[in-house]
């Protein structure tokens, strides 16, 4: 509870013990038979236990009130971050399963083109083939690191 609350709480609380006392004193001090004093002063319980009432019941309904629109609120938020996260991951997939594809359209190039090559730039041909596999072990850490946090957050869930 933030102390502006607190404050505003203890301003009413005084308010009320202090409209009480003071119809009290006031009671008290008037020129009044006894039968009308007790009259009087059963009269002012009364209407400061209705107020009373009246108070806890706004405040009741506001922290209802209150506590409904941030349920609905965090719900809506934990739904769009979810559906948020599954597009992503699903974009993720589809791309690791292009780079994956195409990953293999090279290394088959890169064979064809060693056979075509036959002894002739043997070196070249090496090369690329070591730049493919690299790529390719780049790309399936990629997707394994995908998939574990694709795991992750489906234990989350």
């Amino acid at each position: 509870m933030s102390e502006q609350n607190m404050n505003t709480k203890d301003f009413f609380i005084g308010v009320l013990i202090g409209g009480v006392v003071g119809a009290s004193a006031a009671l008290l001090y008037a020129p009044k038979s006894g039968s009308e004093l007790r009259q009087n002063i059963n009269d002012q319980a009364k209407v400061a236990k209705n107020k009373t009432t009246d108070w806890t019941n706004q405040a009741v309904e506001k922290g209802s009130s209150m506590a409904s629109t941030a349920k609905e609120s965090t719900t809506s938020i934990a739904r769009s971050v979810s559906d948020q996260s599954s597009q992503l991951m699903d974009r993720v997939k589809k791309l690791s399963k292009s780079v994956r594809r195409d990953m293999e359209e090279l290394t088959e190039s890169a064979d064809y083109l060693m056979d075509d090559m036959d002894g002739i730039g043997e070196d070249i041909a090496a090369s690329v083939r070591k730049e493919v596999e690299d790529l390719q072990l780049s790309v399936e850490k990629l997707v394994k690191e995908v998939e574990e946090k694709e795991r992750a957050r489906n234990q989350q869930s």
